[in-house]
This record gives structure tokens, C-alpha cells and sequence, in this order.
């Protein structure tokens, strides 16, 4: 899941991760009140959606970046009612961008250097892995790809915790002396403090800057967490803006289903995301474009095979549906009959093609036969694969 950057910002305080003062806003009237809370003085306005590269974006009217540099607060009103309302395009966005319904106001700090920081958990290792570079306020991607040499690692024992040699290696890595150093010490302790207590998947900042002052700020920030322990995390629960994800993806979620909208026009309706995968990969390999990842789960009842159902047919560039079920714990013919139910249920025109292998397959195939069903049965995923790419062609 993820949060807005003033979300993520007011996080960073509750954990003593400074932050330059800032308020959000959602109206017109809104934007005069947030605007009031904050020093005369050059300000910045940032749209506030789930997606990087705003300053680089483009509105859908043409108005240019979604992060804003104004002379005066005035000024900094007249652009956030550009913003509000109106769609950013951005790289992560696509084409179809992201309407914007939040701005965030703060004041312009004075940036004596901008670094880049950022603590995930590395996968090899199963380690959290603190990532900086003095390289910072740029794509972080380009700057591991040019020059290597200027990203830094620090792997934590998650059953120690952050150890001050830790710390230090960091420092020196990244050039700090002085007030500068104690301050992004600090920083960097509380900042693991807050990926560790929140269950977070990724904490950035991008850019950490220091100041004139010695202080240390984050400029910038984006958090993500693992929805797995969000039920561990109420008040994390209550930042989700439904408004920043795919409604078909919320509907999923609803019923305990793992879907992500894609771009093509063969659905995929799959049990373990390993399989869904590799069911996407071989849709490719015979010339189709899948349009979702569906994962139902290892134990996915009838319901929830007809839940899905309904959210595929909710994509309109939908022309095919393929379900590849290989029943370990899965009962193949409970998935049957779900299909049974939800064809019938939703009047399913589309071809539909359907490989049913492993636990209580036969009686499933026997469902399925017996049900009068346009389908078609696919022998092997390769099979099945193939067949429905023949009939969305």
C-alpha cells in the first residue's frame, strides 16, 4: 500500500525525521487556509499522487511540472488551482495520468546539497538494506546505472537492529562532518525505526538535503507497506486513498483476491503467483498480451472465482479469458463449479478457454462438460495458452 507525501511526511515527524513544515490541501478554500499556516515567502505547491516524476510531468491541458517553485504564497495559490482537479502525466503514470484531488504546500528550504536515501528489504539477503548516495534529487536508477560507485549499501541484522558502526560507515560514506553528521545520524536511527515498527516495504527520501544551517532534511518522501501486515497497522489502513488505485484492483482486495490491471486484452484467472506468471509469459510466447495478473489463491472458493470473474469483465479491453488451475490444495472442481456459476451469472459471451490439472480434475472437467458451456478445455497450459490467442486474434 501506498501513501501521499504529506501522509508519509507526518509519519516522518511521529518519529523525529525532520521535515520542512507543510499542509495539505483538497479545495480552493482549503488552499487559502494551508497557505495561512506558512511563512510569507517563497513556497512550493506539489500534486500529490501515487506516482514519481512529477516535476518532469505534464497536465493534461498542457501546464507544465507537478511540483512548483513559487516567488510568493500568492503565486503558490495561483498555481495549486491549476492543479487541483486537473490530470498529471507522468512516466509512472502512462498515458492516462492520475487526476490530481491533493496538493501539498511548504516552504522552500535552502539547499546546500542533496543527497539520496532509502531503506527496502533486499531479497537475497532477507536483510533490510539501508541505499544512499550523495547523488541525490535525481532518477537513483540512472545514477546506479552511470555511476555505481556512488551508491552505497548497508545491510541490517534484523534480529539486532542498526548498529551505530552501521551509522558511521554511512557518514563517512556520504561525507558529513560535523553538525551535519550528528543530525543525519539521527535521521538515518529514526528513520529505520519508522521502516521497522510500520511494517513498511520501502521508505525514500529522495531528495535528503542538508542546509546553510546544518540541518538535515527530507525533502521529499514515499513510503510503501507490506500489505501482508497491514492488519497490523489500523491507523496505516486509514491513509489508503482509494482514489489513487484501479477500482477493479479495489474490488479484488475485497474479497481477498491478488489482481493487478495490465494492458492487454487476455484475461488471466490463475491459482499462485508463480503460476500467473508463468500463464502470463506463455500468453506471450504465442503472441498475445495477457491483461491482468489474478492470483485466487491456493484455496479460492466459488465465490471468489465468481467475484473475479466479474472483475475481468469490468476491463473493457478484455477479448479472451484463460483459466489455468492446478489443484494442489485447490479443489479443481470446486473452481468448476465457480466457473459454471460465474458464466452463468454474468452472461460471458467472451471465448473462454479453461486447463484444469491435479486435485479432483476429472470431476471438475466432468462439471464443466455437463454444463453446456461454450469453453473450450486446454489439455496443457501450452495448449490452452495457444487456444486463446487463436481466438482473440
Amino acid at each position: 500500500m501506498n501513501i501521499h507525501e504529506y501522509q508519509a511526511k507526518t509519519l516522518f515527524e511521529q518519529y523525529g525525521v525532520p521535515v520542512p513544515k507543510g499542509t495539505a490541501a483538497t479545495t480552493p478554500g482549503e488552499c487559502i487556509a494551508a497557505l495561512a499556516q506558512l511563512p510569507e515567502g517563497p513556497t512550493m505547491v506539489k500534486a500529490q499522487i501515487h506516482a514519481g516524476g512529477r516535476g518532469k510531468g505534464t497536465f493534461t491541458d498542457g501546464f507544465k511540472g507537478g511540483v512548483k517553485y513559487c516567488k510568493t504564497k500568492a503565486e503558490a495559490l495561483e498555481i495549486a488551482g491549476k492543479m487541483l482537479g486537473n490530470t498529471l502525466v507522468t512516466l509512472q503514470t502512462g498515458p492516462a495520468g492520475r487526476k490530481v484531488q491533493t496538493v501539498y504546500f511548504t516552504g522552500a528550504s535552502a539547499i546546500k546539497k542533496e543527497y539520496y536515501l532509502a531503506i527496502l528489504l533486499d531479497r537475497t539477503t532477507s536483510h533490510p538494506v539501508i541505499v544512499a548516495s550523495t547523488e541525490g534529487g535525481v532518477e537513483i536508477e540512472k545514477v546506479a546505472h552511470a555511476t555505481p560507485e556512488k551508491i552505497h549499501k548497508v545491510f541490517v541484522d534484523p534480529a539486532c537492529g542498526l548498529a551505530d558502526f552501521q551509522v558511521r560507515e554511512l557518514i563517512f560514506k556520504l561525507g558529513l562532518t560535523g553538525a551535519e553528521a550528528k543530525n543525519a545520524a539521527k535521521l538515518i536511527r529514526n528513520l529505520y525505526t519508522c521502516y521497522w515498527d510500520t511494517d513498511a516495504a520501502m521508505v525514500e527520501i529522495n531528495p535528503l538535503i542538508t542546509t546553510p544551517a546544518g540541518e538535515v532534511l527530507a525533502l521529499d518522501a514515499k513510503v510503501s507497506f507490506d500489505d501482508n501486515a497491514l492488519f497490523r497497522h489500523p491507523e496505516i489502513v486509514a491513509l489508503r486513498d482509494l482514489n489513487e488505485e484501479d477500482p477493479k484492483e479495489i474490488e479484488a482486495s475485497k474479497h481477498a483476491l491478488n489482481y493487478i490491471a495490465l494492458d492487454g486484452n487476455i484475461a488471466c484467472l490463475v491459482n499462485g503467483a508463480g503460476l500467473a506468471m508463468s500463464t502470463m509469459d506463455i500468453i506471450k510466447h504465442f503472441g498475445g498480451t495477457p491483461a491482468n495478473f489474478l492470483d485466487v489463491g491456493g484455496g479460492a472458493t466459488r465465490e471468489q472465482v465468481v467475484a473475479a470473474f466479474k472483475i475481468i469483465l469490468g476491463d473493457a479491453n478484455v477479448k479472451g479469458i484463460l483459466v489455468n488451475i492446478f489443484g494442489g490444495i485447490m479443489d479443481c472442481n470446486v473452481i468448476a463449479q465457480g466457473i459454471v456459476e460465474a458464466v452463468k451469472e454474468v452472461g460471458l459471451k467472451l471465448p473462454l478457454v479453461v486447463r484444469l490439472e491435479g486435485n479432483n480434475a476429472v470431476a471438475g472437467k466432468a462439471t464443466l462438460a455437463a454444463s453446456g458451456l461454450a469453453l473450450v478445455s486446454g489439455d496443457t497450459m501450452a495448449d490452452a495458452a495457444r487456444k486463446i490467442v487463436k481466438l482473440v486474434a
